[in-house]
């Protein structure tokens, strides 16, 4: 397998930073199976409701999916495609193909045919472990003239009209080795792939190498958790998401730590039945969760004493929001920035150092920089676009030629947030350089209106989109989900509308207030902005 090494960078400053270095050959699935030489066969890696996994257990069965796709014909290299939901079978499945030396691509699986059938042309895939509930979305139809011959069909068969080799992963693990050597792959090589969301085009496959999960381990894992081998990890944000990813693979199972897997969707009921059978000691979501899981009838009584650390990414964390969990869990939830291309988070908060509503301070082990759109920096206090550099940069779009030249650049990543950073140290997210508005004339960021609707004492969820009138003028408009006792109608309104006018510049108030029951969310638990733009005026 070719190593990528042309397209790391070349700056050691960031590794040097944190002490990080991986040996020329490195293979990534030495995160898991070294825990076999520490003495942990025994321990319990991963609870789930279908019941506790050892660090035993999950070595013999990632060697079998290995193994077993070996004999699938694969070559070192050849990726593998991956649909699965977050039940053990998913790190047994992923550390296999990484050790065998094949490269396994994580997607999400909220996604359509046609997407499915995007994700095998673009990657050549000729193999996938499909959890048998996705199976419909692997028929002949679907992958007809794609590179696709084998199917692995895990945690349940099912009737499904392939034009291919259908495996009952059940049934063909057993008769594979549970011993398998690591491929003698590079730190540098490929490992695994993630699928951007496409929400402006195609998605993009970003690549990551052997060496990036160790690395997120050095920098956010040990120096901004303080990861420890007895803590218990439970994501909401499953492991296709980057943010998950880490949260459930890549930190407890660095450690030899355990991991909290829930397969189904991440309602606030759910989630709670987890918490209080499972008793993780960290516990990462994102506010949407949380405001879900304060809003829920059982958050009265909800028992979160084991939790020592709450993780937030993906949105803006709100100063109403944790002053409410703090109230109510006595807890503080760390608020951070990451991204795909960085496979994790590069921006946090702390115990010791943190500011509500900001995205914290740089993670050791990564540079930042905020420019103007002609690269020139800008000064503390204004805004600026962000540049990431350090050793988990994805350092290329696969097939995309285009899209790697604008965004991966002399090792850096531009990553189109706006953000400003104080005189502490402290980075706040401003926007995006595509959001930018023009209303009335004057440029505008929704999300400040929407973090302004929050603050009001009516509004439990908002989502504030820019959107275009049948006369090509753009207009604001606010999706809001109103608290319990607050009803909607002209009045509420125009209170909300004045409430912004009362914060901001009036200009920025939204012309059009839309009261929904319910946000819709994406796979990950983000507002779904794309559906609620398909709403129009």
């Amino acid at each position: 397998m070719p190593a990528m090494t042309d397209l790391v960078s070349d700056d050691m400053s960031c590794a040097a930073e944190i002490g990080f270095s991986a040996p020329e050959r490195y293979n990534a699935s030495e995160i898991l199976f070294r825990n076999l030489d520490a003495g942990r066969a025994n321990k319990v890696a991963i609870y789930a409701m279908s019941g506790n996994v050892t660090y035993g257990e999950l070595c013999i069965e990632a060697a079998r999916f290995g193994n077993g796709l070996k004999s699938l014909g694969l070559k070192p290299g050849d990726r593998v495609v991956m649909f699965l939901n977050d039940t053990p079978r998913y790190p047994a499945a992923y550390f296999g193909a990484v050790r065998a030396g094949f490269v396994p691509i994580l997607c999400n699986t909220l996604s359509n045919v046609e997407l499915v059938r995007f994700y095998i042309e673009d990657s050549g895939a000729s193999v996938a472990v499909v959890e048998g509930e996705y199976a419909h979305l692997f028929e002949a139809a679907v992958v007809s003239g794609t590179s696709l011959r084998s199917l692995v069909l895990v945690n349940g068969a099912s009737t499904v009209h392939a034009a291919v080799e259908v495996n009952d992963a059940a049934k063909w693990l057993a008769g594979f080795s549970p011993d398998l050597t690591p491929a003698d792959t590079h730190r540098d090589d490929m490992a695994f792939w993630m699928y951007s969301s496409g929400s402006t085009g195609k998605p993009k496959g970003i690549v990551h190498l052997q060496h990036d999960m160790a690395y997120t381990m050095e920098s956010y894992g040990r120096r901004v958790l303080g990861i420890r081998e007895d803590d218990i990890c439970f994501s909401v944000p499953k492991i296709f998401f980057a943010y998950g990813f880490g949260n459930s693979i890549t930190f407890p199972f660095s450690l030899g730590a355990s991991a909290v897997l829930h397969a189904g969707r991440p309602d606030a009921a759910a989630v709670l039945d987890c918490v209080e059978r499972f008793k993780p000691t960290l516990f990462f979501g994102l506010p949407t969760l949380y405001n879900a899981l304060l809003g829920h009838p059982r958050a009265a009584s909800a028992d979160f004493g084991s939790v020592r650390l709450c993780l937030s990414a993906a949105e803006v964390l709100s100063q109403e929001l944790f002053d409410g969990w703090k109230e109510r869990f006595g807890l503080e939830i760390m608020e951070g920035l990451g991204s795909t291309e960085v496979l994790h988070i590069y921006l946090s908060n702390t115990v010791d150092q943190k500011k509500v509503g900001t995205a914290g301070k740089r993670v050791p082990g990564y540079d930042i920089r905020l420019t103007y759109p002609d690269g020139q920096p800008v000064p503390r206090g204004e805004s600026g676009i962000m540049w990431v550099r350090g050793g988990s940069n994805a350092p290329t779009y696969w097939n995309r030629p285009d899209k790697t030249e604008q965004t991966m650049r002399d090792g850096w990543i531009w990553t189109g947030d706006l953000l400003v950073e104080d005189e502490a140290g402290f980075y706040t997210f401003s926007g995006r350089v595509d959001d930018l508005i023009k209303v009335s004339g004057q440029w505008v960021y929704p999300l400040e209106i929407e973090l302004t609707l929050f603050e009001h004492e009516a509004v439990r969820e908002c989502a504030v989109l820019g959107l275009e009138m049948p006369d090509r003028r753009m207009t604001l408009k606010a999706f809001v989900v109103l608290e319990d006792g607050h009803t909607a109608c002209a009045e509420m309104t125009a209170a909300l509308q004045g409430y912004v006018k009362s914060k901001l510049l009036p200009y920025k108030y939204p012309r059009i207030i839309d009261y929904v029951d319910v946000l819709p969310k994406t796979g990950t638990g983000k507002i779904d902005r794309q559906e609620l733009k398909g709403r129009g005026i």
